[in-house]
């Protein structure tokens, strides 16, 4: 007999719901519900989510009315402990056989290895899927990633927004349960203003279809965002342009309508004249508008907007939007105007005033270190060492400026813009703009030489400064982006080909950064630091809640973190970078491996690691090699042998002698091993001073026939001290020709 299965609704109706917010919570309640509903063993089909400004909704498509038969299995005390002497029942076994709803007589005596114990066997009825149901979604609700909640009225439940009704339907039955303080029942709401009045949901199956007829609502996000591609890119094309519609922005504008209607509005030609990326920040960001360029790629003075409403007089809505949008670029143009009236260069003694870190002092002390570390970088680079100078003392100037102090997204762009006005050099403007990035995972990289010094310099002046006041990022806590500016850093080098020693910048960024903090030590007085003055990078503003409460010493007269050593801080923040260059090639954002090559494997990235490559590129290349390598036929035995040499010579509890002793090479097939070795470590040293590490192991693998002898015919660890020590020292050099390239000990095998 099939057991009996209907679809299950529920409906949670609040106030208007986090934008950004919306799609995350509609994934997390059907992943938490679906978890409840399977620990719980209730049977059930697909699980449908909606999201609207107003509502979160799951359709549990064919769930059980109620779990299945359990089976159960309860052991009680040892037979020893349930029985006295005279074969009567102690208070222990009474007692279990109570608390199972049975007689002692009907329990069972088993033995399963550990002794004799009195067990209770039987089934229990399921538990019916209405009386799970409440607490189920009371579970699911409590798990969603609400980062604060909240509580409303006189009531004492608390969730992301004030819920106004709540719609749970087994079937065409209501589930009776009071879930937020809100009773359940079979009633919806639908547009505010289309269908403000209830609507009874008759099923499940008819939710989406109710609410679309009879409510105005479109309650599935994928379809809503959908609609509103279509729209927005019909009304663009009507106006002779096409939009641009970026992801982030579609998401946000589905999640803050129910009904989509576009509009098409217009604002005055002058503002063309504005920068290209601040008409389109001023629309995007500050209106949630979506901006139309010609077939040239020109912005028209065009932008469609998004209403949650089919007005009965569409044109005075749209004069509204235009009339909101106008003294916005108004506001740009002006700060555009008055940004200009001096050079970005004058800015240059105020950033003196800005305070980056506490501990780190100002921008101004950051854009000198990070002037002469990207000098050096530059030249480096093959690159201009005045035009990354200029470029960092310029870089940060854009901060002080009106246009980023209203738009902070601009900062680096708007530099560009005043730099060309200035006339600076072409590189420089660029470069301004070019440091920053990338901004995020995939974002393009610096072009020019002047733009990639001086961003690998400011990312390595945070990285050093930020470790040596201690501040390193800890769990899921980074609050200046070191992680972000780590994985940029390792990106820049490998896919833009620069090979450049990152230790040895490394080491020239930490004494930058220890030389300032020694002078401000130097140089400080007892009394309070005056307030710091905001700044608007991603590093300071992160800092500006909880700047002004670290002081420049330590209160308690401890020493300071940069007089920890030089050589250990300076690890820290290489194997702080190698982590990001492990998530840049195992979470899929690395470069995908060759035909010929095998995929990258932790243990892989470990064998490379071992060798501790001083260059990111040093490190592709090698990784490369390995992978090539390890498609070849002879890897398997040489990656084994690799393995047993490790183990031998750590158990070996001696240091080899760093030459072998040919007169002491007894056994054939350790005189081949050291003559096939002897004949090819030339070659490989060139290889691999060359960076030619393909080469350099396919070399090594044609050592397999001289290796696999060697283990075969050969006794290592002989009685004889002497042959010991010298077929160790054969082995040390074997594992070394290796270890040029890789530590293939730590490969699986």
């Amino acid at each position: 007999m099939t057991a009996e299965r209907r679809d299950f609704l529920l409906e949670i109706g609040t106030e208007e719901l986090p934008p950004r917010s919306l799609p995350a919570l509609q994934q997390a309640l059907v992943a938490q519900l679906a978890a409840g509903l399977d620990k719980a063993s209730l049977a059930h089909g697909e699980l449908v989510g909606f999201a609207t400004p107003r509502r979160l909704a799951v359709w549990v498509k064919r769930l059980a009315a109620q779990q299945p038969e359990q089976h159960l299995k309860r052991r009680g005390p040892p037979l020893n402990a349930a029985f006295d002497a005279a074969g009567g029942p102690t208070r222990a076994a009474l007692a279990f056989a109570e608390s199972c709803g049975t007689r002692v007589e009907a329990l069972q005596r088993l033995d399963e290895g550990k002794g004799t114990f009195l067990f209770f066997l039987g089934s229990r009825t399921g538990e019916r899927a209405v009386a799970l149901l409440p607490g189920l979604i009371q579970a699911a609700l409590d798990a969603l990633p609400i980062p604060r909640r909240m509580h409303w009225g006189a009531g004492n439940a608390l969730f992301v927004r004030p819920v106004h009704w709540v719609v749970m339907l087994y079937g065409r039955e209501v589930v009776p349960a009071t879930l937020l303080d809100t009773p359940a029942g079979a009633f919806t709401r639908g547009h505010r203003f289309h269908a403000p009045r209830p609507i009874r949901i008759a099923s499940p199956g008819s939710y989406e279809r109710t609410l679309r007829e009879r409510g105005h609502v479109l309650a599935d996000f994928a379809a809503r965002r959908e609609r509103i591609r279509v729209e927005v890119a019909a009304a663009a094309a009507e106006a002779h342009g096409r939009a641009l519609i970026t992801e982030a922005l579609l998401e946000e504008v589905t999640a803050l309508v129910e009904w989509p209607v576009a509009l098409t509005g217009r604002f005055e030609e002058r503002f063309l004249s504005l920068p290209r990326e601040v008409l389109i920040c001023t629309l995007e960001d500050h209106q949630r508008y979506f901006p139309v360029e010609d077939a040239h790629g020109r912005l028209l003075p065009v932008f469609i907007a998004v209403s949650n409403i089919e007005s009965r007089e569409p044109a005075t809505v749209r004069s509204g939007n235009e009339r909101v949008v106008r003294p916005r670029l108004a506001d740009a143009a002006f700060f555009w105007e008055q940004d200009r009236r001096q050079p970005l260069a004058a800015r240059r003694a105020a950033l003196d005033a800005v305070t980056f870190q506490a501990k780190l002092g100002s921008l101004g002390d950051k854009t000198r270190r990070v002037g002469a570390l990207a000098a050096e970088i530059a030249v480096a680079a093959g690159g201009s060492r005045e035009h990354a100078l200029r470029a960092a003392q310029l870089c940060k100037c854009d901060l002080l400026t009106a246009m980023v102090g209203e738009f902070p997204e601009l900062q680096g762009i708007m530099g560009t813009y005043y730099a060309q006005a200035d006339g600076e050099p072409h590189e420089v403007a660029a470069a301004i703009r070019e440091h920053y990035l990338p901004r995020a995972a995939g974002d393009q990289l610096p072009a020019t030489r002047a733009g990639l010094a001086l961003a690998i310099a400011d990312k390595l002046d945070t990285l050093a400064g930020i470790f040596a006041i201690g501040e390193k990022p800890t769990g899921t806590k980074d609050p200046f982006g070191l992680r972000r500016a780590a994985l940029g850093v390792q990106r820049i080098l490998i896919e833009k080909a620069l090979d450049l020693d990152l230790r040895r910048y490394i080491g020239q960024a930490l004494s930058g950064v220890r030389a300032d903090i020694e002078r401000r030590r130097a140089t400080a007085t007892p009394t309070a630091p005056a307030a710091p003055t905001p700044a608007t990078t991603p590093a300071a503003s992160a800092t500006a809640a909880t700047q002004s409460a670290q002081p420049t010493q330590d209160a308690a007269g401890e020493r300071p973190a940069s007089a920890a050593p030089a050589d250990s801080t300076a690890d820290d923040i290489y194997d702080f970078l190698m982590e990001r260059l492990r998530a840049y090639y195992l979470d899929n954002a690395g470069p995908s491996p060759l035909p010929g090559q095998a995929a990258v494997t932790t243990e892989m990235f470990d064998a490379v690691l071992a060798a501790r490559p001083a260059s990111p590129l040093d490190f592709d290349a090698r990784l490369k090699a390995l992978s090539t390598f390890l498609e070849l036929p002879e890897s398997a035995s040489l990656t084994a042998a690799n393995k047993r040499i490790a183990n031998i010579l750590r158990k070996a509890n001696m240091t080899p002698p760093p030459e072998v002793d040919v007169l002491r090479l007894r056994e054939s097939a350790e005189v081949r091993l050291f003559d096939s070795m002897r004949a090819l470590r030339d070659a490989v040293a060139a290889a691999t001073a060359q960076h030619e590490y393909a080469g350099a192991l396919g070399r090594l693998a044609q050592l397999r026939p001289a290796v696999d002898a060697f283990f075969d015919q050969v006794m290592v660890m002989d009685e004889n001290p002497q042959l010991r020590a010298n077929r160790l020292s054969l082995l040390a050099q074997l594992q070394g020709l290796f270890a040029g390239v890789a530590d293939l000990s730590r490969l699986p095998g």
